[in-house]
Protein backbone atom coordinates (compact mmCIF):
# COMPACT_ATOMS: atom_id res chain seq x y z
CA UNK A 1 0.00 0.00 0.00
CA UNK A 2 3.22 2.17 0.93
CA UNK A 3 4.14 1.64 -2.48
CA UNK A 4 1.14 2.93 -4.37
CA UNK A 5 1.50 5.99 -1.98
CA UNK A 6 4.92 6.73 -3.31
CA UNK A 7 3.92 6.01 -6.89
CA UNK A 8 1.09 8.68 -6.62
CA UNK A 9 3.19 11.46 -4.66
CA UNK A 10 6.14 10.43 -6.71
CA UNK A 11 4.85 12.49 -10.06
CA UNK A 12 5.64 15.10 -11.60
CA UNK A 13 3.15 16.73 -13.95
CA UNK A 14 3.27 20.20 -15.17
CA UNK A 15 1.88 22.75 -12.68
CA UNK A 16 -1.90 23.75 -14.98
CA UNK A 17 -2.22 19.95 -14.60
CA UNK A 18 -2.55 19.67 -11.47
CA UNK A 19 -4.64 22.48 -10.66
CA UNK A 20 -6.88 21.41 -12.39
CA UNK A 21 -7.30 18.68 -10.83
CA UNK A 22 -7.27 19.82 -7.07
CA UNK A 23 -10.29 21.92 -8.23
CA UNK A 24 -11.98 19.06 -9.40
CA UNK A 25 -11.58 16.99 -6.32
CA UNK A 26 -14.05 18.41 -4.49
CA UNK A 27 -16.73 16.75 -7.10
CA UNK A 28 -15.28 13.41 -7.37
CA UNK A 29 -17.93 10.77 -6.95
CA UNK A 30 -16.34 7.24 -6.78
CA UNK A 31 -19.43 5.06 -8.02
CA UNK A 32 -19.73 7.70 -11.13
CA UNK A 33 -16.37 8.80 -12.08
CA UNK A 34 -14.37 5.85 -11.63
CA UNK A 35 -16.06 3.03 -14.10
CA UNK A 36 -16.48 5.66 -16.96
CA UNK A 37 -12.74 6.31 -16.35
CA UNK A 38 -11.82 3.08 -16.33
CA UNK A 39 -14.30 1.97 -18.83
CA UNK A 40 -15.47 -0.77 -16.64
CA UNK A 41 -18.96 -1.78 -15.70
CA UNK A 42 -18.14 -1.27 -11.55
CA UNK A 43 -16.01 0.52 -9.90
CA UNK A 44 -13.08 -1.66 -8.05
CA UNK A 45 -11.28 -1.95 -4.80
CA UNK A 46 -9.50 1.06 -3.55
CA UNK A 47 -5.82 -0.25 -4.50
CA UNK A 48 -6.66 -2.43 -7.68
CA UNK A 49 -8.35 0.97 -8.60
CA UNK A 50 -5.81 3.11 -7.98
CA UNK A 51 -3.06 0.77 -9.92
CA UNK A 52 -5.00 0.97 -13.29
CA UNK A 53 -5.40 4.37 -12.91
CA UNK A 54 -1.70 5.11 -12.40
CA UNK A 55 -0.80 2.73 -15.26
CA UNK A 56 -3.66 4.70 -17.68
CA UNK A 57 -2.25 8.23 -16.46
CA UNK A 58 1.47 7.43 -17.55
CA UNK A 59 0.04 5.92 -20.99
CA UNK A 60 -1.94 9.65 -21.26
CA UNK A 61 1.63 11.46 -20.26
CA UNK A 62 3.73 9.66 -22.59
CA UNK A 63 1.29 10.80 -25.31
CA UNK A 64 1.47 14.32 -23.92
CA UNK A 65 4.95 14.44 -24.12
CA UNK A 66 5.39 12.64 -27.30
CA UNK A 67 2.41 14.87 -28.92
CA UNK A 68 0.42 12.70 -29.89
CA UNK A 69 -2.89 13.76 -31.82
CA UNK A 70 -5.00 11.14 -30.33
CA UNK A 71 -4.07 13.08 -26.53
CA UNK A 72 -6.85 14.32 -24.61
CA UNK A 73 -6.31 17.13 -21.71
CA UNK A 74 -9.62 16.39 -20.52
CA UNK A 75 -9.06 12.83 -20.00
CA UNK A 76 -5.78 13.67 -18.57
CA UNK A 77 -7.30 15.67 -15.76
CA UNK A 78 -10.16 13.40 -15.24
CA UNK A 79 -7.83 10.17 -14.27
CA UNK A 80 -5.49 12.61 -12.35
CA UNK A 81 -8.61 13.84 -10.50
CA UNK A 82 -9.40 9.84 -9.90
CA UNK A 83 -5.92 9.43 -8.58
CA UNK A 84 -6.06 12.06 -5.88
CA UNK A 85 -9.33 10.86 -4.98
CA UNK A 86 -8.65 7.20 -4.76
CA UNK A 87 -5.27 7.93 -3.00
CA UNK A 88 -7.21 9.78 -0.30
CA UNK A 89 -9.85 7.61 0.46
CA UNK A 90 -7.02 4.74 0.37
CA UNK A 91 -4.98 6.92 3.28
CA UNK A 92 -8.28 7.38 4.96
CA UNK A 93 -8.64 3.79 5.67
CA UNK A 94 -5.33 2.62 6.55
CA UNK A 95 -5.66 5.71 8.74
CA UNK A 96 -6.00 3.84 12.58
CA UNK A 97 -8.63 5.27 14.61
CA UNK A 98 -7.12 6.68 17.65
CA UNK A 99 -10.04 7.60 19.85
CA UNK A 100 -14.04 5.33 20.19
CA UNK A 101 -15.83 8.67 20.78
CA UNK A 102 -13.94 11.70 19.09
CA UNK A 103 -16.81 14.05 19.24
CA UNK A 104 -16.68 14.26 23.22
CA UNK A 105 -13.03 14.85 23.59
CA UNK A 106 -13.42 17.75 20.87
CA UNK A 107 -16.36 19.63 22.46
CA UNK A 108 -14.64 19.31 25.96
CA UNK A 109 -17.58 18.08 27.68
CA UNK A 110 -15.81 17.12 30.78
CA UNK A 111 -15.10 21.13 31.13
CA UNK A 112 -18.91 21.84 31.01
CA UNK A 113 -20.21 19.65 33.41
CA UNK A 114 -17.67 20.72 35.76
CA UNK A 115 -18.14 24.60 34.93
CA UNK A 116 -21.91 23.70 35.25
CA UNK A 117 -21.98 21.82 38.34
CA UNK A 118 -19.96 24.72 39.89
CA UNK A 119 -22.61 27.30 38.90
CA UNK A 120 -25.37 24.78 39.91
CA UNK A 121 -23.54 24.88 43.84
CA UNK A 122 -23.09 28.26 43.91
CA UNK A 123 -26.64 29.27 42.71
CA UNK A 124 -28.11 26.37 45.48
CA UNK A 125 -25.70 27.64 48.34
CA UNK A 126 -26.35 31.08 47.75
CA UNK A 127 -28.65 33.71 48.08
CA UNK A 128 -32.23 34.22 45.58
CA UNK A 129 -30.68 37.13 43.67
CA UNK A 130 -28.42 33.92 41.90
CA UNK A 131 -24.89 33.41 40.78
CA UNK A 132 -25.21 34.55 37.09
Amino acid sequence: MQDLFTKAAALKRPKLLVSAARFGLEDYRRDTHLPRILRSAGAPRTGVALVRLLELEESLNARRNTGAADYSIARHVEVLIAIMGEARLLRAASRPRTSPDPQEKASGIEALRSATKARSAASISGSSAGAW
